[in-house]
């Protein structure tokens, strides 16, 4: 089946002139807009989620603990897949010690982030063999994109950490590894194990569920303590992360701290990706 080729909006010129970014950003955009993972909804109440939060976002989740799927799933891989490849090329291949990334999936799901993450992790192992290492993960990224990812040694490993206080079991299904189950609130309240750094955050349809700013405010300031990066997938340009909240906006066509608070969103399969940088640590 043929896809229809997409343009991608953006103000930046300095964006286009990027060429890992506009190699990645044309290859993510030729998916149909129609195409979606056939089996995203299944377990899900309705396909809207507006309908899923009429009774309210933690009875809805209650509801779906063992079968939620996300249904933007082709958006999430399509972000993940852009950011981690501008990440290796900007920051990690600029490294004298490649050992490993150390991963924290909030809010979790049923473990899109993490399917995504392993797919980028082998598809950039193999990306210099003949033949791509087999994996358990499907579906794997497809062959024409995965030109495009950058080789990574084959030592170099992620280490995911998951938390969701609600779908732990579905995720424990989908990817076979443990979850823990946290809240929002329960991190904001320093109750992740451990006092190892994160090097990435990634928090996928979830971050603009938090009901209050001063909620919003302590969880991302307890996170600034333990992670260098914040990547926040989702369908829409909300929550605002304010300035004095430990983080600040990051530009991907720059790789720098962006000069102006509005810079626009990245958007892919018309899912949203914003990334911040901790003001917190190194």
């Amino acid at each position: 089946m043929l896809c229809k080729e997409h343009a991608y909006a953006s103000t930046s010129k300095a964006r286009d002139q990027l060429p890992l970014f506009s190699c990645l950003r044309a290859k993510l955009n030729r998916m149909s807009r129609g195409a979606r993972d056939s089996s995203a909804v299944a377990g899900n109440i309705s396909s809207s989620m507006r309908d899923n939060y009429a009774g309210g976002v933690s009875e809805y989740y209650t509801k779906v603990a063992s079968s939620y799927r996300n249904p933007h799933l082709p958006g999430v891989r399509a972000c993940v897949t852009a950011f981690l490849s501008l990440w290796w090329e900007r920051e990690q291949a600029q490294e004298q010690q490649l050992e490993g990334c150390r991963v924290l999936d909030m809010a979790c799901g049923s473990g899109e982030v993490t399917i995504c993450v392993r797919e980028w992790e082998t598809a950039a192992k193999a990306s210099s063999n003949s033949t791509p290492a087999p994996t358990t993960t499907q579906p794997l990224i497809p062959a024409r994109r995965r030109r495009r990812i950058p080789t990574i040694p084959t030592s170099f490993a992620f280490e995911v950490t998951a938390t969701d206080p609600y779908t732990a079991e579905a995720f424990r299904a989908r990817t076979a590894s443990d979850c823990l189950e946290l809240s929002f609130e329960d991190i904001a309240n320093g109750e992740l194990p451990g006092d190892d750094t994160f090097d990435l955050v990634f928090v996928s349809f979830a971050l603009h569920l938090v009901p209050d700013a001063s909620g919003l405010f302590a969880l991302l300031w307890a996170l600034s303590s333990r992670a260098r990066w914040l990547v926040v997938i989702g369908p829409h340009k909300k929550p605002e992360v304010k300035d004095g909240w430990g983080w600040t906006r990051w530009d991907l066509a720059t790789w720098q701290a962006a000069l102006d608070s509005r810079v626009q969103d990245t958007v892919l399969e018309r899912v949203h990706l914003r990334v911040y940088r901790s003001l917190n640590l190194p």
